[in-house]
Formats: C-alpha cells, structure tokens, sequence
C-alpha cells in the first residue's frame, strides 16, 4: 500500500467513510466537499494520521490548504516523514 492509499485509509476511518474513500485521488477535494471534515474530525484525522505512521505535526505545518485535496495531505505526511528520517 502506497503512501496515498494508507492516508487515504486513515482518512476513511477518522471520518467514518464506510469505505468511500477508496474511490478518492490526489485531486479528490477534502475540505468543503466533504461534510464529514468539520473542526473535530480534522483532529481526529491528525491524530490517526500521527499515530498510523509515527509522525509529528507542528502546530505551524496546519492550515486549510493541508486539506484541500487527499494529494495535499498526502504531502503534509510525506514531509513529516521526510523530516522526522533525518
């Protein structure tokens, strides 16, 4: 499983997407498409994107163009990878 299709997982879960998630792309909209992301799934969201691949966000690293698309996401968590390698 690539890095988009474990996002993609952690999203399905955190916003309790009974599987539509699967359908999504990189280019899939997130914030203001989906109903399901409000205020207190995007901390559920980061919280299990966290935990699933051992990563940290810094407060200075979130903000709503994060979660624009699954493909901006998907980014967010490659740099936090990226980072916490070195």
């Amino acid at each position: 499983m690539n890095l988009t299709e474990q996002v993609l997982h952690v999203l399905d879960g955190a916003l309790h997407l009974q599987g539509r998630a699967a359908s999504f792309t990189r280019e899939t909209p997130l914030l203001g498409a989906l109903p399901e992301l409000d205020s207190m799934a995007v901390l559920a969201l980061l919280t299990g994107l966290e935990n699933h691949f051992g990563v940290t966000f810094s407060d200075d690293e979130i903000h709503g163009s994060v979660f624009a698309t699954v493909g901006s996401l998907s980014d967010l968590v490659e740099q936090a990878r990226a980072r916490q390698a070195t």
